[in-house]
């Protein structure tokens, strides 16, 4: 008996979790989990100038973020999951990466400095220091809501073919 009640408990968590992605893949909702933007529900939208994408990293990065466990299983060619980041600098912008952080078109963005070092102490390379004018097809993507995200301080620009979808938030908590 106490079997058949941990499977009726087992079931009533998993199904609406397996609902919840089905849903979010039916639908366009994607659930981010990450602390590179704020936990939350946020929606596929048409619209190319929505601030936020969702991207597949190509290699070397791609496999890195899945070694180091940035990333987890899903849809990504790689067999990884897509990337959620804003879009901060697009085409005609001026990016600046310096120890300091990264300025785009002079603004020094929030929580933009290089880390030298990820949570578990492993070593990362920042994109080199200097000025970059950013050319049509490419935008630079940098979370300015946490400190540790993996993004183009990292990585650098990214080619826009890489987007898979823009985002907007849709419930977010803050």
């Amino acid at each position: 008996m106490r079997l058949g009640r941990c499977s009726t408990v087992a079931v009533l968590i998993v199904a609406p979790v397996v609902l919840l992605f089905w849903a979010s893949s039916a639908f366009g909702i994607r659930l981010n989990t990450s602390p590179s933007l704020p936990f939350g529900l946020y929606r596929v939208t048409a619209d190319g100038s929505a601030p936020l994408v969702e991207f597949c990293p190509a290699e070397p990065v791609a496999s890195l973020a899945i070694a180091r466990g940035y990333r987890q299983a899903g849809s990504c060619p790689d067999g990884g999951t897509p990337l959620m980041k804003p879009i901060v600098a697009r085409a005609g912008d001026v990016v600046e990466v310096s120890a300091a952080g990264v300025r785009v078109s002079g603004n020094l963005l929030r929580n933009s400095a290089p880390l030298s070092r990820d949570t578990a102490g492993r070593l990362l390379s920042p994109w080199p220091a200097g000025k970059y004018a950013v050319p049509p097809g490419v935008v630079w993507l940098i979370s300015d809501y946490h400190a540790r995200s993996f993004d183009s301080r990292y990585f650098g620009p990214i080619p826009t073919n890489l987007i898979k979808d823009h985002l907007r938030p849709l419930l977010v908590l803050p």
